[in-house]
């Protein structure tokens, strides 16, 4: 049998990751911080997907010789997760409060894609569809998605 068990994405600021999957509804759910490897492992889920399906966010510390710290572009880059949401305008307003870019709004009121303090691509996903509503309706893409 096989089970999925999570995503990773490398991650180069800790606290800014963990606080924008907050405005998604996800909660972390532990972390482990391996002095020997120099990185930290923290995994994320939302409420009662704990070890159903998870993102493990991983940071790999900067380099103790002071040399600058690893950066993500180009092949390690990672496609997008997807989530579905209760309520995709108020997810999308909330991360938009935070100071994040609606890369795609959810016109339709079915879909929308936002990015991380990284750059990866998240899809939200409304239960069902709702209404198209303004502001969304009217917005257009920003940037890449």
């Amino acid at each position: 049998m096989t089970k999925f068990l999570h995503s990773m994405m490398r991650i180069t600021d800790p606290q800014a990751t963990v606080d924008f999957f907050k405005l998604i509804g996800l909660e972390e759910v532990r972390r482990f911080e391996v002095e020997a490897g120099r990185f930290t492992l923290i995994f994320l889920a939302a409420p009662g997907q704990e070890g159903v399906a998870e993102v493990e966010l991983t940071y790999n510390w900067p380099p103790e010789d002071g040399s600058e710290a690893e950066s993500y572009k180009g092949g390690r880059n990672f496609g997008h997760l997807a989530y579905r949401v209760d309520n995709i305008y108020e997810t999308c307003q909330r991360i938009a409060d935070a100071g994040h870019i609606i890369h795609r709004p959810p016109r339709d009121g079915h879909m929308a894609f936002v990015k991380t303090p990284d750059g990866i691509s998240i899809e939200l996903l409304q239960v069902g569809r709702l209404e198209p509503q303004e502001p969304w309706a009217s917005m257009e893409n920003t940037g890449s998605w």
